[in-house]
């Protein structure tokens, strides 16, 4: 047996490009830095990541000088046992503030950009790094001058617009706790996370947009209010209707209230930003599992540890510097938001959107991006999908107008882009050649996946690697990614469990209200003890990339064959007919058969015709295995709020089971559907 021929990589960073590249810099620098015996021949990716496993201590303090971490005092050791998941415990005796460290450019850069704020209408304000500062200072000394010190929860209910940004960066600079929700959120999705960490402070909008649409969002706030009694001031920002009338709550104040409150010259420059001066581990951000099988797990971040994982991931893998401007499409309720404000710490200047990614069509967001001279765009695999099916259809059928039927890097100008990332789930091959097609021959296009259980990636891009169709270009430096088999050995080439066998600064510190410890072990160490199991399922590549197969616990055993779903969701979504699709392990007669959900375009139809060329698709494309046993047309499919399609929930659902939680769905109305279809009785 002859191993398998390298494919071509779509995309190779050209000499000019890695040579510039800050992975590269780093590489000088660990060579020139480092002690020689702890840096053994680091002259190329492989030998760098093989580095930064074999010597955790040396490499993540070379994380931390490269990327000028600010700390009041030094650590006295990087990492006490690397080997012990959980309770390895990171740069002890180090003193530093998460906000001073994202504003630290203020002083240097003061006249840069450091937000844009964009949603449906348009741009909407911009901050310099010096206004922010101010902004910042002005909020945190409201805060302080109400009580809020360390450990206190300060909680967001906001649309992703500058005040979000202001709010965290204020809670932090003091050393409280920052949790934030979208405010698409019902008030139980709500309360289900609010109301286990009960925040001193509720920041919320009176409404927000979307999709060309104006909601409340002061019912909500209400009902919250009544909720959770140990919420002491609701400041209420007005962005939706500035002439909204506030809840008749003697804690509700407006934004300008607040300040005018508690500050005694509220328009004034007062006091500089004062940073609390804080360990390594302490608690930053509390985040939240989806919550669609029970109540959301609140995971517990450290300052340190994000910070750390942010700058590893913004400087090195995704090469952002001063000079950059980079996006996210992102609401506050998703950790992407959380990373993306971290480029802050890099002096880039962050660009928000809020509102539909998709009105007053599909190009708003290649709009922003040449209006804005993006360098980074980053949005989720489902919009490139959809980019693919609805912009590059037109391309190809050359029956629309000019101007539709030109690709989108020809209608924009992208000339300054130079990386695109793309998460939330796994990125199709063929939008990977979308992309290089339509969109940009000449970028970095990185399909990156890791999770709100570690605020960040597992596998990422990388600026001195190819890109190879339907990969993720490589493992996150300093983490011991590899895949095992049900026995717990290695594999490479075939499908199985993503673990990571060593600990790393961004675990979470805990979940919130889990005292022994126990949840947090059952979620991720039960398995394999002392090791960390993420739940996806997964394929290492010869070349040290990684394929998304799906989730784990969503994985199909037709026949005692173990599938990924992203396999079949690959093959189907080729089909210009199937806008999005969902399939299911459903149990039948002591066996699972695949069933598989289409959400087909207005003018498609699920006729034989369209059956057969599915099941074909599958067939050809994936395995005799992976074809559906049904074929159903849905008319909507449910969703997470970060927009993410749930299996779990229709599969709880056509099994007569409930959803504990539908108020995490965004549509949660869609699930009806799939409750007793005559079609799966038999």
């Amino acid at each position: 047996m002859t191993d398998a021929p390298t494919p071509t990589p779509l995309w190779t960073p050209s000499d000019t490009r890695v040579d510039a590249a800050r992975m590269t810099a780093f590489m000088q620098f660990v060579r020139a830095e480092a002690p020689q015996a702890e840096v053994p021949q680091v002259t190329d990716w492989d030998s760098l990541y093989a580095w930064s496993i074999e010597a955790p201590e040396a490499f993540w303090q070379a994380v931390w000088r490269f990327t000028g971490i600010v700390s009041s005092t030094p650590p006295e050791h990087v990492v006490d046992d690397p080997s012990r998941m959980p309770g390895a415990r990171w740069f002890e005796g180090a003193r530093l503030n998460f906000a001073e460290n994202l504003l630290r450019h203020a002083g240097e850069r003061p006249e840069q950009e450091a937000l844009v704020a964009w949603n449906e209408h348009g741009q909407q304000q911009v901050f310099t790094y010096a206004e922010l500062e101010t902004a910042v200072a002005r909020t945190a000394r409201a805060l302080a001058a109400m009580g809020v010190g360390v450990g206190d929860r300060v909680a967001g209910f906001l649309p992703n617009i500058p005040e979000a940004v202001i709010a965290m960066l204020a809670a932090s600079s003091l050393g409280a706790v920052w949790s934030s929700c979208s405010p698409d959120f019902g008030t139980k999705g709500v309360l289900d996370r609010f109301g286990q960490i009960t925040p001193k402070v509720l920041f919320a909008a009176d409404g927000y947009f979307y999709a060309g649409k104006q909601f409340d969002s002061l019912e909500r706030v209400r009902g919250i209010l009544d909720a959770i009694p140990e919420i002491e001031r609701a400041v209420i920002i007005p962005y939706a209707d500035s002439d909204a009338t506030l809840i008749a709550d003697r804690r509700v104040v407006s934004w300008s209230a607040f300040h005018a409150r508690h500050l005694r010259n509220p328009d004034g420059d007062g006091p500089g930003l004062a940073f609390a001066q804080l360990p390594f581990d302490h608690p930053l951000y509390v985040m939240y599992s989806s919550g669609t099988t029970g109540l959301p797990k609140c995971l517990v971040h450290s300052a340190g540890g994000t910070l750390l994982q942010h700058l590893k991931e913004l400087v090195l893998h995704t090469d952002l510097g001063p000079d950059d401007r980079i996006f996210y499409f992102t609401t506050c309720g998703w950790m992407m938001w959380n990373w993306l404000v971290s480029s802050l710490a890099t002096g880039a200047t962050v660009v928000l959107y809020d509102g539909a990614p998709t009105k007053p069509d599909e190009t708003v967001l290649w709009e922003l991006a040449e209006a804005e001279r993006l360098t980074v765009f980053g949005t989720s695999a489902k919009y490139l999908a959809l980019c693919e099916k609805i912009l590059g259809k037109d391309v190809d059928d050359g029956g629309a107008a000019p101007e539709a039927a030109q690709a989108l890097g020809e209608r924009f100008d992208l000339s300054p882009l130079r990386t695109i990332l793309s998460t939330g789930s796994p990125l199709a091959p063929e939008s990977f050649e979308f992309v290089y097609r339509e969109i940009k021959r000449d970028l970095c296009l990185s399909s990156i996946s890791g999770g709100t259980d570690i605020i960040s990636c597992f596998a990422l891009g990388n600026p001195i690697l190819p890109v190879y169709r339907g990969e993720l270009q490589c493992r996150g430096l300093g983490l011991a990614v590899e895949v095992w088999d049900e026995e717990g050995e290695p594999v490479i080439g075939e499908a199985g469990e993503l673990v990571c066998t060593q600990a790393f600064p961004s675990m979470p510190i805990g979940f919130w209200g889990d005292d022994d410890g126990s949840r947090y072990h059952a979620a991720y160490f039960d398995q394999f003890p002392g090791v960390w199991t993420h739940g996806d399922w997964v394929e290492q590549t010869p070349r040290g990339g990684l394929i998304i197969h799906g989730r784990s616990d969503a994985t199909l055993n037709p026949g005692g064959v173990r599938i990924g779903t992203a396999e079949i969701y690959r093959q189907v979504e080729q089909l210009e007919e199937v806008l999005e699709s969902l399939v299911i392990g459903q149990q039948l007669n002591d066996d699972v058969r695949v069933v598989l959900f289409v959400r087909l375009r207005e003018d498609a139809t699920l006729d034989d015709a369209l059956e057969a060329r599915i099941r074909d698709q599958i067939k050809r494309g994936a395995s005799p295995h992976h074809v559906p046993r049904k074929i159903i047309a849905a008319p909507d499919l449910p969703r997470t709020i970060s927009g993410k399609l749930t299996e779990l929930a229709v599969r709880n659902v056509v099994h007569g089971r409930s959803v504990k939680n539908r108020d995490a769905l965004a549509n949660p109305e869609a699930l009806d559907f799939f409750r007793d279809l005559p079609a799966l009785r038999t």
